[in-house]
């Protein structure tokens, strides 16, 4: 583990792969969770990697951001910080991670080679269901998340358990901080002026962000293609990883192709 030091508060971020050749990938993980959902990515990726702890999960100080604009920005912040650190060409983010680079694409002196938005969306709609078992019962949140066809299609997988603890840890107030930003974020207006060579990646059974989401991605930022993976919900990355890290291979390498070609 790594930090950087950036507006009063400290980052941790890890970094894998440095042998490794090609672009850099830098990972931004999702509502209650920390670097640990790209685990097989850090391990097992044929390019560097580098994934980082949002501000107040994992080993990352706190912000005292605000739910929405604020938090996102303040999350942002977090990626520009680590970004400047280890110079990754692709950011890939999940969830409310996907919505941090759709912000630091449209807002932010930012220009990724490639952009993957997985289990993502325009529009991060939180069922109201959800937001007041997040403020009243978290113990009901966390498992009503962890049901089938939420964060995994596969309710018996290994790292189901791992990661409710991991969303206990993280805790309830900046778990509802997290789904609150998600649910007042709405870029829909904005995705024509994404620049970046973008894919959409979606488990197709992902009950919380589903296809129809990454469909309407591909079909409104210009350059943006979608890839959807069978036997998987939201943590696709988890439950698919294989398939999950071809789809961004066969992406970035037709980012290196074309830039070799011009």
């Amino acid at each position: 583990m790594e930090t950087i030091t950036h507006g009063g508060r400290t980052t941790a971020y890890e970094r894998a792969g440095d042998d490794r050749e090609g672009a850099r990938v830098l990972y931004v993980h999702g509502s209650g969770a920390n670097r640990d959902i790209w685990r097989a990515q850090l391990d097992d990726s044929v390019r560097p990697a580098v994934a980082l702890d949002l501000s107040g999960h994992g080993d990352s100080d706190d912000t005292d951001a605000d739910p929405g604009y604020e938090a996102l920005s303040a999350y942002a912040d977090d990626v520009l910080a680590v970004a400047d650190a280890t110079d990754p060409e692709i950011v890939v983010g999940n969830s409310l991670g996907g919505a941090i680079c759709q912000h630091l694409a449209l807002e932010r002196d930012t220009s990724p080679a490639g952009l993957v938005l997985a289990g993502t969306g325009a529009k991060l709609t939180v069922m109201d269901d959800l937001r007041a078992w997040l403020d009243e019962d978290f113990d009901r949140a966390v498992e009503f998340l962890h049901a089938e066809n939420r964060l995994f299609h596969d309710t018996d997988h290994p790292a189901v358990e791992s990661s409710k603890a991991t969303m206990r840890e993280t805790g309830q107030a900046v778990t509802r901080r997290d789904f609150e930003t998600c649910h007042r974020f709405d870029i829909r207006g904005q995705l024509s002026e994404i620049n970046a060579p973008t894919l959409a990646v979606c488990g197709e059974h992902d009950g919380l962000t589903p296809p129809r989401y990454h469909e309407y991605l591909a079909e409104n930022v210009p350059n943006a293609s979608v890839a959807m993976l069978a036997d998987a919900a939201h943590l696709a990355m988890i439950e698919r990883a294989t398939a999950f890290d071809d789809a961004i291979e066969e992406f970035v390498r037709e980012i290196e192709n074309d830039t070799h070609r011009s």
